[in-house]
C-alpha cells in the first residue's frame, strides 16, 4: 500500500422554511436532496457493510442543513413530498403500460420511491441524521461542521463575527450529533488570514482549501496537495487535487456528461399534460421537476432517447474501475518522489452524486468496491485518520482563496450582490451593541436572541452565490432583505424597550433555526 485517497462530500442547503405556506417551491430543494442524494448515499454505506467492503468517507453536514433534517415540520412535508412522489410512479406505471421502453423505468422510480419511504420511516424514524451518525459511529464516515448560516467568512471583515458563524456551527454539530467536530468545511472553501486562531479557539483540526490555498501558501509546500500544511496555529489544511475533481465535477469532459446516463433536464413535469401532473405540483400551478426523468443525455442534441440502467450501471463500473486506475498510478508516481504516503483529496458537493448525476451514488459504490477488491496500491482514509498518521506537517501560512471561480471572492462579490455587505456590517456593528446592553429584561433577551438568528441567517453566503448565478434571483433578495428587515425592527424595539410580541412571536416560529442559542453566550 502506497498511498491513501480521501473522498470528501461537502453536504449543504440554504436554510428554507415557509410554515406560513401550505408548501413553497423552494423548500423543494431539500426534498430533492434527500430523495436524490443523502438517502440513496446512506443506502450505498448500508450495502458497503452488509458485504464488508471496508471503505472510509468524509462528509460535512452543514448546521443550516442538519436543523432542517431535524425539524419537525419540514419532515412531515418531506414524507407528504415522498408519497406524492410513490402515487405519482403508480400512476405512471398504468399510464406507459404499453410502451416497453418507458414502462420498466415508471417501475424503477415506483420500486425507488418506496423503499427510501422503508429507509426514512421504518429504519431513521423520519430523521436521516441518525443514518448518518450510526456510520459515522461506526468509523466509516468522520462528519466535520461548517460555519452556522455557511456564511462567507472573509467578507464578514470583522473576526468576531467569523467567530460567532464558527462557534455556532461547533455547537449544531455538538447538539446533533453528541460529540465535538474535529474538522470543518470552510464555506465555499472560503480563507483569509486569522480564520486559523479561530478554528485552533474551538478545538478544530483541520480544514479543506482549494488546491492555490496551498501552492500559494508563505512557504512552498514541500508535498504539494498531496499532503496537509499546518499554520503556527495547529490548523492542519488539506488541499483539493484538481484532477480527481475535474474528472468527476466537468458535465463536458468528466464522467457525468457520458450520454448513457440519464439526462437531468427532461423530467415528466415538465414534458407531460398539465392536468395530468397538476396534483403533484405546487398550489399556484408553476411547473417543476417531479423527479421522474425516462430519458438519457444521448447527445448534443434536443432529441433523447429513452434511458437503459443497464447501460448506465455498465459505464458506472467502467468509470469507477477508470477512476481508481488513475488514482493509482498517480500514487504510485508520487510514492517515489515522497518520504511518506501521498494522500490525494477528492472533493466534491454532495448534491453533485445523486441529484445532478443520478449514478453519482452508485459510482461512489463501485470506487469503495473497487478498491477493496484490488486490495492494491491504494487505501481510503479521512483525513483525521491521516493526521493520527501524520500528526506532525510543515509550518506554512496558506493564502487567502475560495473554491468559486477565479479562485477568490469574485462571485460573492460583484456587481449583482456587492450592496448586501454595507446592510451585513451595519447590522452586525449594531448586534454587537445589542449584545452588551445591561441590564436587559427577560422579553428584550428573548427578543435580541431573535436579532441574532436573523443576522445569522442574512449573513449567509447562499443568497449572493444566488444573485450571481442568476437563477432564483428575486427568491435570494427577498429573503436577504427580510432577514435584514426583522433584524432592523427588533433593534429599534430593543433598543426603546418596546418589544412587540406578536411580530416576535411570528418570526420566532418561521425563522426557527438554532433553538438553543442565547446571544450571551456568543459577545465577545
Amino acid at each position: 500500500m502506497k498511498g491513501y485517497l480521501a473522498i470528501v462530500l461537502h453536504s449543504h442547503l440554504p436554510y428554507v422554511r415557509h410554515p406560513e405556506f401550505n408548501d413553497f417551491l423552494e423548500e423543494d430543494w431539500l426534498y430533492e436532496a434527500i430523495t436524490e442524494t443523502y438517502i440513496p448515499l446512506l443506502d450505498v454505506f448500508t450495502r458497503l457493510v452488509s458485504d464488508r467492503v471496508d471503505f472510509h468517507i468524509t462528509l460535512s453536514l452543514t448546521p443550516t442543513l442538519l436543523e432542517m433534517l431535524s425539524d419537525d415540520l419540514l419532515m412531515k412535508r418531506y414524507g407528504r413530498h415522498l408519497q406524492k412522489l410513490i402515487e405519482l410512479s403508480e400512476k405512471e406505471i398504468q399510464r406507459t403500460h404499453d410502451d416497453p421502453a418507458i414502462n420498466p423505468l415508471s417501475r424503477m422510480y415506483d420500486d425507488r420511491f418506496k423503499h427510501y419511504m422503508d429507509m426514512f420511516k421504518n429504519r431513521y424514524r423520519g430523521n436521516i441524521i441518525t443514518g448518518f451518525k450510526e456510520f459515522m459511529d461506526a468509523g466509516m464516515i468522520e462528519i466535520v461542521t461548517s460555519a452556522a448560516t455557511h456564511a462567507y467568512l472573509p467578507l464578514l471583515i470583522d473576526e468576531k463575527w467569523q467567530d460567532v458563524q464558527i462557534h455556532t456551527g461547533v455547537d449544531t454539530y455538538r447538539n446533533h450529533l453528541g460529540t465535538s467536530p474535529e474538522g470543518i468545511w470552510l464555506p465555499e472553501n472560503a480563507y483569509t488570514e486569522g480564520i486559523d486562531r479561530i478554528l485552533n479557539r474551538y478545538g478544530i483540526k483541520y480544514t479543506f482549501l482549494d488546491a492555490h490555498g496551498l501552492l500559494n501558501a508563505s512557504v512552498r509546500p514541500v508535498y504539494g496537495v498531496y499532503a496537509p500544511i499546518c499554520s503556527e496555529e495547529g490548523v492542519n489544511f488539506f488541499g483539493r487535487d484538481m484532477q480527481s475533481a475535474k474528472q468527476v465535477w466537468s458535465a463536458k469532459e468528466g464522467y457525468p456528461g457520458d450520454y448513457d446516463y440519464r439526462e437531468f433536464y427532461r423530467d415528466v413535469g415538465y414534458d407531460l399534460g398539465f392536468e395530468y401532473v397538476k396534483p403533484y405540483l405546487h398550489s399556484d400551478g408553476s411547473r417543476s421537476n417531479l423527479g421522474i426523468k425516462y430519458y438519457r443525455i444521448t447527445g448534443q442534441t434536443d432529441q433523447k432517447q429513452p434511458y437503459v440502467p443497464q447501460w448506465a450501471r455498465n459505464k458506472v463500473q467502467a468509470h469507477a474501475g477508470n477512476f481508481v486506475f488513475n488514482r493509482e498510478k498517480h500514487i504510485e508516481y508520487l510514492s517515489g518522489i515522497m518520504d511518506r504516503k501521498p494522500l490525494i483529496v477528492a472533493a466534491y458537493d454532495a448534491e453533485l452524486f445523486g441529484h445532478w448525476w443520478f449514478e453519482g451514488p452508485e459510482f461512489i459504490e463501485h470506487v469503495f468496491r473497487k478498491i477493496h477488491e484490488i486490495n492494491g496500491s491504494v487505501k481510503t482514509i479521512t483525513p483525521g485518520m491521516y493526521l493520527k498518521e501524520y500528526p506532525e506537517n510543515q509550518i506554512a501560512q496558506p493564502s487567502q482563496s475560495s473554491w468559486g471561480d477565479k479562485g477568490y471572492h469574485e462571485v460573492w462579490l460583484n456587481g449583482t450582490n456587492d450592496w448586501i455587505y454595507k446592510h451585513v456590517h451595519i447590522a452586525q456593528d449594531r448586534m454587537d451593541e445589542l449584545m452588551h446592553l445591561s441590564p436587559v429584561s427577560r422579553k428584550q433577551q428573548r427578543a435580541i436572541d431573535q436579532a441574532l438568528r436573523e443576522l445569522l441567517l442574512a449573513q449567509s453566503s447562499d443568497w449572493p452565490f444566488i444573485m450571481n448565478s442568476g437563477t432564483m434571483v428575486e427568491y435570494a433578495k427577498k429573503r436577504f432583505i427580510s432577514h435584514i428587515a426583522r433584524f432592523t425592527y427588533l433593534y429599534e424595539q430593543i433598543k426603546n424597550n418596546r418589544i412587540d410580541h406578536r411580530f416576535l412571536e411570528g418570526i420566532e416560529s418561521r425563522d426557527n433555526i438554532f433553538p438553543w442559542i442565547q446571544y450571551r453566550n456568543y459577545a465577545i
